[in-house]
């Protein structure tokens, strides 16, 4: 019995990657010109049809405004995190405590997985390291944690929880 050939992707099998797409290069131009304009939309529409068998299936979001939120949630930890590692590195005689965090998890999405350890890699002072083959927990290295339950329990708390909600 021979497979079926995968049926090619639509335009916007990412419409999500696609909007990121088109506003970042419209950031980065800084112009709302005609011709940024269409560039952008060509780079939506053509880089994710383009790379469809690299990403997969696309993820849908079920509750935008908890994506919403997530994503304010997030931006805010980065620039408290930010501040927070400049007054440890710049603070003479301070004494960091690192530890090594496990975080069981709940969710088993590889997307939701993958987003969890993207967002703890981008908060500064921690770092996902292993996700464990079962994917029944991560492990983040903390610059700074005086208590690990506390930690992997915020984890938990502020990104694993929305993740769930948004992902499924």
């Amino acid at each position: 019995m021979s497979e079926r050939p995968k049926p090619k992707p639509g335009w916007l099998a990412h419409p999500v990657l696609s909007l990121l797409l088109a506003a970042a290069w419209l950031v980065l131009q800084q112009s709302l010109a005609v011709p940024q304009l269409i560039t952008a939309v060509v780079l939506a529409l053509v880089l994710p049809r383009l790379l469809h068998g690299f990403l997969g299936p696309g993820a849908r979001l079920r509750r935008v405004p908890v994506a919403l939120h997530f994503a304010g949630v997030v931006l805010w930890d980065i620039v408290v995190s930010n501040l927070i590692v400049a007054r440890i590195v710049l603070t003479p005689g301070s004494d960091p405590q690192p530890a090594w965090v496990p975080v069981a998890l709940d969710i088993r999405d590889p997307t939701a997985i993958v987003l969890l350890a993207t967002i703890i890699t981008t908060t500064p002072g921690t770092v996902s390291c292993v996700v464990d083959e079962d994917r029944r927990r991560i492990m983040v290295h903390a610059l700074d944690c005086a208590d690990p339950a506390e930690l992997a329990a915020q984890i938990k708390q502020r990104y694993e929880q929305p993740l769930k909600e948004i992902l499924g």
